[in-house]
């Protein structure tokens, strides 16, 4: 009987650090289903580079802040796994999708911070739990937190809180889906230089300044120093690694 390969649904997988961890799992051997919110075009070239490596891949549309979507977002993903990989189970979430968002405390609106919740933490939360009929046992989950959770820069009081949230939520993740043998970790990356919050980062020398001086190897982030530490998350070396925080920063204001 043939061996199936094992398949990673990544959310926020079209651009960024979500590109950047669908293209190393797939250099390990494993499928990839990836979430896009608008950009359906940047989704179907990942798809396009990961097929040209030999592994399967598809793209589903997902708003990881529209929690009332979920439940057609489950059924369509049913479809693409029967369709796509003539099975009915993946086996890695990474729970990637996100948005920045920074402003004082006394500046941030409600709207602000329920965006935030809702993509950061409660999207995270409900679409996991989603998920958990879908996935084999024996896998794994991998969310993504932040630096800011252990350091803290002003303007990002909100934004850093739900990282927070969904680091506890990560542990009791672990500890009751042990019995099925399917681990939950969680990375945290510094300071990325990507397009995420409008290029926050990535265009501002006098940012990218700070952040290299604080950081011990003395340079700010790149996607691609991310992607590696999910996809080994999702490989049999990090069987032994559960409820942890990793942080990925370059040693960032140790």
């Amino acid at each position: 009987m043939e061996l199936k390969n094992k398949i990673a649904l990544v959310t926020g997988g079209s651009r960024g650090l979500g590109k950047d961890m669908a293209l190393r799992l797939a250099e390990k051997g494993i499928d990839v289903i990836l979430t896009y919110n608008s950009r359906v075009q940047d989704a179907q070239g990942v798809v396009a580079q990961i097929q040209q490596g030999g592994q399967k891949a598809a793209t589903l549309q997902l708003n990881a802040g529209d929690i009332k979507s979920f439940g057609s977002f489950a059924t369509q993903l049913q479809a693409v796994l029967h369709n796509t990989f003539e099975t009915t189970h993946f086996d890695y979430l990474v729970n990637n999708a996100g948005i920045g968002g920074y402003a004082p405390i006394a500046d941030v609106t409600e709207d602000m911070f329920d965006e935030l919740l809702n993509i950061h933490f409660k999207g995270v939360y409900f679409l996991t739990q989603k998920m958990l009929p879908l996935m084999n046992d024996g896998g794994g989950i991998v969310n993504i937190s932040s630096g800011l959770t252990r350091v803290s820069f002003p303007g990002s009081s909100a934004y850093a809180s739900m990282k927070g949230a969904t680091e506890v939520f990560t542990r009791y993740l672990a500890k009751e889906l042990g019995v099925r043998g399917i681990r939950a970790n969680i990375i945290a990356p510094g300071a990325v230089m990507t397009d995420f919050g409008g290029g926050h980062l990535r265009d501002n020398e006098q940012l990218k300044q700070i952040v290299s001086s604080v950081t011990a190897l003395g340079r700010p982030g790149v996607a691609e120093d991310i992607g590696g530490v999910v996809a080994f998350l999702c490989t049999e070396e990090a069987r032994w690694v559960n409820g942890q925080r990793i942080e990925v920063s370059g040693g960032m204001q140790l």
